[in-house]
């Protein structure tokens, strides 16, 4: 499922214009950008925590000429499912 298609379904399942619903999506999403560039975790009960790993710089090489790279230091988002999607998943397997 992609953004647009949440959109629709919301709007669907919940008798909102395509408009409202974009707007309720877009500012969900906003406020988990917002808190994850703060630096705080954002915490979804029943879906997973979202928060930002920070990794250090470190020598690299490039797989096709072996030439040593510098990779510079880089904050990336990190997904961690919670226990109830988990066995969500899971059930009947």
């Amino acid at each position: 499922m992609n953004k647009s298609e949440l959109i629709k379904a919301l709007a669907e399942e919940n008798g909102l214009s395509s408009d409202e619903a974009a707007v309720v999506v877009n500012t969900f999403f906003d406020g988990i950008r917002q808190a994850l560039v703060d630096g705080r975790r954002v915490e979804i009960r029943g879906l997973g925590s979202f928060k930002i790993k920070d990794y250090k710089a470190y020598s690299g090489r490039n797989p096709k000429t072996g030439e040593v790279v510098a990779v510079a230091p880089k904050r990336l988002p990190f997904f961690r499912a919670g226990k109830e999607l988990k066995e969500f998943l899971n059930e009947g397997t």
